[in-house]
C-alpha cells in the first residue's frame, strides 16, 4: 500500500468519525429537549388523575431515551442533569430495570 492510499485511508476513516461524533452530538441534544419537555409537562398538573399518570409515563420514557442516549456518547453520570432538568421522584423511580 503506497503512503497516498494510507493517508486517503486514514483521511476517510478521520472523516467517517467526525460525522459519527456530529450524530452523537444531535441525537443527544434532540433526547434531551424531548425529555425536557416531557418533565416539563408535568408542572402545574394535580398530585394525582389519569392526565398525570399518562404524562409521567412519557416523561419516564423520554428520560430513560435521554440517560441511555447519553451512557452511549459515553456519559454516564446523570446527577447533574437529574438535578439541572429538575427531574421529578416520581419520575425517576419509574426508570427500574426494563
Amino acid at each position: 500500500m503506497s503512503s497516498s492510499t494510507g493517508n486517503r485511508l486514514q483521511t476517510g476513516v478521520q472523516v467517517l468519525d467526525h460525522e459519527l461524533v456530529e450524530e452523537m452530538a444531535v441525537s443527544l441534544g434532540a433526547a434531551g429537549r424531548s425529555a425536557e419537555e416531557a418533565v416539563s409537562a408535568l408542572d402545574g398538573l394535580p398530585e394525582s388523575g389519569e392526565l398525570r399518570e399518562k404524562l409521567l409515563k412519557q416523561a419516564a420514557e423520554a428520560v430513560y431515551a435521554y440517560f441511555i442516549q447519553r451512557e452511549l456518547c459515553g456519559l454516564k453520570r446523570h446527577d447533574e442533569v437529574i438535578r439541572d432538568m429538575g427531574i421529578p421522584r416520581m419520575v425517576l423511580a419509574r426508570l427500574g430495570a426494563r
